[in-house]
């Protein structure tokens, strides 16, 4: 976990490190004779400074000690009343600028970046996750200033988007500002910046125990021989009996990427070139270094190569796309989960329903691609987003609420494969949005029920609601009326009254967190279905749920009050 330095030279610094020494196990105050020498320690000691002191002072003062902006330790600068938390060194490789962000939050301080793609809504070329090499400054410049910059890639990998000056150049025209990614040994330029994705499987076979020496050499000189860079490595792989096998572990810690074991089995599944029957009569499989490289797909660049206990083999694979299933919230933007915001921003290509995505357009940055559609076309949504990352690229499907609850993850993961990384961001559904309004009526146990017989079956419908009813749980209740299914609701509240007493208290959510918000409070008996439409959430209270102060209430089960 990184470690966190603060340092402070007056007693407002030192109450407002004390907010972050509370909230943060890793953050620590840093003290010594003079804040000169407290500064200078948590420089050396901790992998990020956040110091209460004047800029100036700062920047006096470890001037002398700069060295690398990669090795370096963030440094943020806090004011005295804490209006201001500035990323002053590290900014993207050392997470100043992130850490600003965080100060701020917790400080209720204003985060100050001067990055300059971070001032213009731009992704660094160094804050990708990927090892960039080459000419990072000058390209980044030649991003800000508009100028044509082309994106030279040996497949499509999932960016997230570039702004528009960024053309796609499938051929390899000379000349230009030019991003290239590619796990291929390539010259240096002055013009070109080369990011390095992780393209590259190394299986690995060996002897007991094998010095790392020995498999380390064998590797570096594989990669060489072939051309390929060992900064587009990820991972090695062997056979799952070679998972404690120390020179192997130690080989992946040194070029720093995680060990992939796999059983026998498997391995032996793979078709490979140069089965071995030695090979399969010690381990249970004809091949391991090139078996391992190639399981889960990819081409063999290099075959098996061996030393006296060693042996090498390089794959291949294919880009992995991404699909991020966003949950929006109920629609307030402080009810949309920093996780969600950084996933939208991490995508090259949105795709949502129109009006959610008129929601979030602020956030996406420049060069992302919308593909927005209306009303009941859910299914097609979802499969565009799916062919989208598919085909390799970063996407996010957005949605109202959670994306798993009534919402657009199904559909999605219902056509996708194990050819892109999926990732989920949960978010609040409208009936937690609606249950937080009434009060506490999900209390205890509770089901979620959808009265839309577009696509279920009314029969279907009316047994769960049924069953629901029988068991006693709370029930919220989603697509309760349109004008098109006005008489669902009024079925539904029927069922429930034969199940529960007519004082049973029912609330009704209308644009939950959004302008025009209603909240009403009724009972099974009183209720007008009239009050309720698709912008609605019902809640029907169980047997136990109260009406206390004017809140739904439903007891966990500890003794009620009487």
């Amino acid at each position: 976990m990184t470690t966190i330095g603060l340092v402070a030279a007056t007693a407002a610094g030192r109450r407002h490190a004390g907010t972050l020494a509370a909230a943060w196990p890793h953050a620590r105050p840093v003290e010594a004779e003079t804040t000169a020498e407290a500064l200078r320690t948590a420089w050396a000691e901790c992998d990020a400074v956040v110091a209460f002191l004047a800029a100036g002072a700062v920047v006096r003062i470890l001037a002398p000690l700069l060295g690398d902006k990669r090795t370096d330790p963030a440094v943020v600068v806090v004011d005295e009343a804490a209006r201001h938390a500035v990323a002053l060194l590290g900014g993207h490789a050392g997470g100043a600028n992130a850490l600003a962000a965080e100060v701020g939050a917790l400080l209720d301080a204003r985060p100050v970046v001067t990055t300059a793609t971070d001032a213009v809504d731009l992704p660094g070329l160094d804050t990708l996750g990927w090892p960039v090499e080459g000419a990072v400054a000058a390209v980044s410049r030649a991003l800000l200033d508009g100028a044509p910059v082309r994106l030279v890639a040996d497949a499509t990998w999932p960016l997230p988007a570039l702004p528009d000056n960024v053309h796609v150049d499938e051929g390899s025209g000379a000349g230009g500002w030019r991003i290239l990614v590619t796990d291929r040994i390539v010259p240096p330029d002055e013009r070109t910046v080369v990011l390095r994705p992780p393209s590259l499987v190394a299986g690995i076979g060996s002897s007991r125990g094998v010095a790392a020496a020995e498999v380390t050499g064998l590797l570096r000189r594989a990669l060489a021989d072939a051309g390929l860079s060992a900064a587009s490595l990820r991972c090695l792989a062997s056979v799952d009996v070679k998972a404690d096998e120390a020179g192997i572990r130690a080989t992946a810690e040194a070029y720093g990427v995680p060990l992939a074991t796999w059983p026998a089995a498997e391995l032996a599944a793979v078709d490979v070139p140069h089965p071995s029957e030695v090979v399969r009569a010690a381990v249970g499989t004809p091949s391991v270094a090139e078996a391992a490289a190639l399981r889960g797909g990819g081409t063999l660049l290099v075959p098996k190569t061996a030393t006296a206990m060693a042996t090498v083999a390089i794959a291949r694979h294919a880009p992995r796309g991404r699909l991020a299933l966003v949950g929006l919230g109920p629609g307030a933007a402080d009810l949309r989960t920093p996780r969600a915001v950084a996933e939208l921003r991490r995508a090259a290509v949105v795709v949502g329903l129109d009006q959610y995505v008129d929601q979030i357009r602020d956030l996406l940055r420049p060069g992302t691609r919308v593909l927005a559609s209306g009303l009941g076309a859910e299914e097609q949504r979802a499969r565009t987003a799916v062919a989208e990352a598919t085909a390799g690229h970063a996407v996010a499907l957005v949605g109202s609420g959670d994306a798993g609850v009534y919402a657009m993850a199904s559909p999605a993961l219902d056509h996708a494969d194990d050819r892109i990384d999926v990732v989920g961001v949960p978010g609040v559904t409208a009936g937690l949005a609606a249950s937080a309004l009434l009060g506490a009526p999900l209390g205890h146990d509770h089901a979620y029920l959808s009265l839309s017989d577009l696509h279920t079956p009314w029969a279907v419908i009316a047994r769960r609601v049924a069953a629901a009813a029988e068991a006693d749980f709370v029930a919220v209740l989603y697509n309760p009326r349109s004008r098109a299914r006005d008489w669902q609701l009024g079925a539904a509240l029927k069922t429930f009254a034969a199940y529960r007493p007519p004082h049973t208290p029912v609330g009704v959510v209308r644009h939950a967190s959004r302008p025009g918000e209603r909240v009403h409070l009724a009972t099974l008996a009183t209720l007008d279905p009239a009050v309720v439409d698709m912008y609605s959430v019902v809640v029907v209270g169980s047997s136990q749920t109260r009406v206390v102060a004017g809140r739904m209430v439903t007891p966990r089960g500890y003794r009620w009050r009487e």
